[in-house]
């Protein structure tokens, strides 16, 4: 070991290890392949919603209304106003992938598809290792933000009282 890390040789260690996995792939990198992950499920889920520009699908409303329960205690119980559910979900499917892609708003995008993935495990509990997943990877991009690869990131630093972040995000 070098003479400053002999007296700590776990966070030398450490230090390494994260600087050559920042070398293999840049967290800027890193951070898209999070957007994507989460966007496709999302995305591909709310194309089945539309028939067309704003034009929901018979087969979303009917699946809102007769086959989505709500498992909470006592339950399960029907979704309120599942006309009014689907169109939010159909819309929110497909908003917030397009958001994350572009990484702009990233974090509001991120934000919206976790409460989502929340009321998803309330309908399909035996779904919590995917959902599990999901939730991962929206706090993941909550938190660290959507990277140097991303319309946020490019807005912070063009935008007048922008800011040259010291760390990714």
């Amino acid at each position: 070991m070098a003479g400053g890390d002999a007296g700590r040789p776990v966070p030398a260690l450490y230090d390494r290890t994260a600087a050559l996995a920042r070398m293999i792939v840049p967290p800027a990198a890193a951070q898209l392949l999070l957007r994507l992950a989460l966007a496709v499920p999302f995305w591909r889920s709310g194309l089945l919603k539309w028939d067309g520009f704003l034009r929901l699908g018979d087969t979303a409303v009917l699946l809102f209304t007769e086959e989505f329960r709500l498992h909470l205690p006592g339950g399960p119980y029907p979704l309120p106003a599942p006309a009014l559910m689907a169109f939010l979900a159909g819309t929110v499917e497909i908003a917030a992938p397009v958001l994350l892609v572009l990484g702009l708003g990233t974090r509001l995008a991120a934000l919206a598809l976790l409460l989502m993935t929340g009321v998803v495990q309330l309908v399909v509990p035996d779904g919590w290792p995917v959902h599990l997943t999901w939730a991962a990877l929206a706090l993941g991009l909550i938190v660290w933000g959507p990277g140097g690869l991303s319309c946020d990131a490019l807005l912070r630093r063009c935008l007048p009282g922008g800011r040259s972040p010291r760390r990714p995000d």
